[in-house]
Formats: structure tokens, sequence, C-alpha cells
């Protein structure tokens, strides 16, 4: 640019001089910008447009285990036909009397995009015919102290966004949901599988919900759902794309049946579920972080044929089993033992979020030595 007289002094520009939100991406050519072009701490977080500075901040995906890394109850598990957490930490089947299903960790994922597992359903007795109230989904669960951030129930409640990797030999439309459990709302949105056993990326966006709070305390709020068929009790009315009050019928309209060959079968990895209306690159953490993560709903103390905790006697008749967990569980937790060694069972406990003292009373003073392998500890949702 040409001046009249001297050229004027370059100025570093500070905050009061760009109005919040307002550099974006498309604002800045590459290089345009320099160091010495802005003054020490004048662009800030509310200077930036949504989604122009990726990955900015740490565990915005609400989701735990989305890239489906942990299974510690088992990597397999065949003929399923109700509700329980099978595989994958923190991912739950859902299934009503509709068909029968293998779920497993597979190592089949999408190419170049970090991830080494996914989550499988593998149909093995199909369904072709669903009566009307049948389902089959896979759903995720969060407790609404997590929630809090999304500021829902308030005029300015945070949309949400979902993104995620699937792939499937059937095609057509399936229904990703939220469903607030504190207020019986919700919200639905379709995505279509286009291309047969093909990895394709999805994105999906809530709005945000002005109405119904979600408590702020550790029991659940929220759940994501992954329809994969359903009854025409869930596909009768029209599909619930806004917030709204509970109606079956407007949940999964328009849903595939999975469930109709024993051909069929659904992988899902490199779930996203973040505040905003933009899909940012996905959240990596590192194994151990996520396990930690996992284990305040369900760990496993000593699951293996080589590893045992001793059982402690005492005062002639008392065994006793004491130990605190790997992570504070979100509940104190109910708990079941894979192998009792030398006896047969306790008869008492004592538990809390982060150690159990179980026990049993007997009448032998016997010497001999007792173990138990595989306490299973459950505090989901």
């Amino acid at each position: 640019m040409s001046y009249i007289g001297k050229t004027p002094t370059s100025v570093p520009l500070t905050s009061s001089d760009i109005t919040d939100g307002i550099i974006t991406s498309a604002k800045i050519a590459d290089g345009a910008v320099a160091t010495v072009d802005i003054a020490d701490a004048n662009v800030t977080a509310a200077k930036l447009a949504s989604g122009t500075v990726q990955n900015q901040s740490a565990f915005k995906n609400t989701i735990i285990n989305s890239d489906m890394s942990i299974a510690q109850r088992a990597t397999s598990v065949t003929g399923i036909t109700g509700t329980a957490y099978n595989t994958i930490d923190r991912f739950q089947t859902n299934i009503s009397s509709m068909g029968t299903w293998t779920q497993s960790q597979s190592t089949d994922v999408p190419t170049g995009q970090g991830f080494a597992k996914s989550l499988k359903m593998d149909c093995t007795t199909a369904d072709a015919s669903p009566a009307a109230s049948d389902v089959v989904n896979v759903r995720t669960k969060f407790e609404g102290q997590n929630l809090q951030y999304l500021k829902k129930g308030t005029s300015s409640a945070q949309s949400l966004t979902l993104s995620f990797w699937v792939k499937s030999n059937k095609t057509g439309t399936y229904i990703a949901e939220l469903y607030d459990t504190d207020n019986n709302r919700q919200i639905s949105q379709s995505y279509t599988i286009s291309s047969a056993n093909t990895w394709e990326n999805k994105t999906v966006t809530f709005a945000g919900d002005t109405t119904g709070t979600f408590t702020n305390d550790n029991a659940e709020s929220l759940r994501c759902t992954f329809y994969l068929g359903v009854g025409s009790d869930w596909t009768s009315g029209t599909l619930s794309t806004s917030w709204q009050s509970y109606v079956l019928a407007d949940r999964a309209v328009g849903q595939v049946n999975l469930a109709d060959n024993t051909a069929n079968e659904w992988f899902v990895t490199g779930v996203q579920l973040e505040a905003g209306t933009t899909a940012s690159d996905f959240e990596f953490l590192p194994v151990d972080v996520n396990l930690r993560r996992c284990q305040r709903y369900y760990q496993i103390l000593c699951n293996s044929t080589n590893k045992n905790i001793p059982i402690v006697q005492y005062q002639g008749n008392f065994r006793s089993l004491a130990q605190v967990f790997s992570t504070e569980m979100r509940t104190p937790p109910t708990f079941t033992v894979d192998n009792y060694d030398g006896f047969s069972s306790f008869n008492g406990s004592e538990v809390s979020t982060n150690s159990i003292h179980a026990y049993e009373d007997v009448s032998s003073t016997t010497t001999s030595s007792y173990i138990v392998r595989g306490v299973r500890l459950n505090a989901e949702l």
C-alpha cells in the first residue's frame, strides 16, 4: 500500500481490536499472521469462533471407551438375547425378543484412522418379522454430574454433535438417539449406511434442550443409543428430530432391520459426543487413562488362573478378604467371585466405593490356605 508522507508505525493487535468470536479459519491465510503481529496474551478463547482450533479441550468427548479398546469382561460373547454389558466397557446391549446375537471386540477398523478395535454385532438367529414392541440396540449412559457443562434446561443449552465410524453389510437408514432419563425427553437423528461392507464416517447434531435440567449427581441422566432394529411400536409416528417429551412411536422411525438375516453384522468405533454443532478430530486417550475411567463402573480383581487373592483366616473360624480397588467406583459395587478355592462363598461383606471387606464365619479351625480368583465389581449405570 502506498502512503502520502511517512509510512505509519506498525502496531500489534490487542484484544480490544478483536470482536469476540470473529477469528475463524477462513479469515486467516496461510502464513498471513506471524507471532510478531499479535501482542502477548491477546488471542483468547473468547476471540475464537467455535471449531477454529481443533482438540482445544481435554476430555471433550462425553463417551468413555469410545475407541472400543477396553473389554474387561470378555472379547466375545455368544447367544445374547437380553440386556447386559457383554464385551466392550461402557457399551450396553439392549435386546427384547429381536433375534440372537454375538458381540465381540473386533480388529476390523477403518484404515489409517488410528483405531485398533471396534465393537461388532453379529446376528446369529434372525427375526425378519419383529413383534411391535421388539427392539435391539447398543447404548452408553452418562452421569448427570458429568453433563452440567451442557447447561441443559436453560436458554444457553449447548448443542451436541455425535460422530463415529460405522460399517455394515446392510445399507439403509439407521437411528441414533439421545434420551434424557431425568426428564423423559428424547431426540433422534438418522444416518445412512450407503456402501455395504465399507467403513463410513458419520456425523449428526442434536440441538440444545432448553427444557429439563440434568440432576447433578452420580446417577444416570442421559443415554446415547444406536438402534439396529425395532418393531412398529417404535416407528409408527414421526421421528423426533427436535427435543420432545417421551413418545415411543417417534423414537426410531425409518430404522432398518439388521435382525432380518443371519448374514447381517454391524461395526462401530471412534464414537465421539461433544458440545457444539461441528465434529472435531477424535480425541485419543492413553490406554491407562481409558482403563481407569472404565474401572469407575466395572473392575475385576485378579482375573487370571495364575493370580489369586489369599484369604486370611484368624480368630480360629473367621475368613476374610480385604482389598482396595484400583479406582474409586461410582457407587459401592455389587460383587461376584469367579472361583473359590478351599471354601464355597462369603456370608457377609462391607463394600465402599474404594474397598471391599468380605468374610465367612465357619466352625472349622483348619489352617488350610484359601484363595479366590476373579472378584468382579459392578457399579454400572
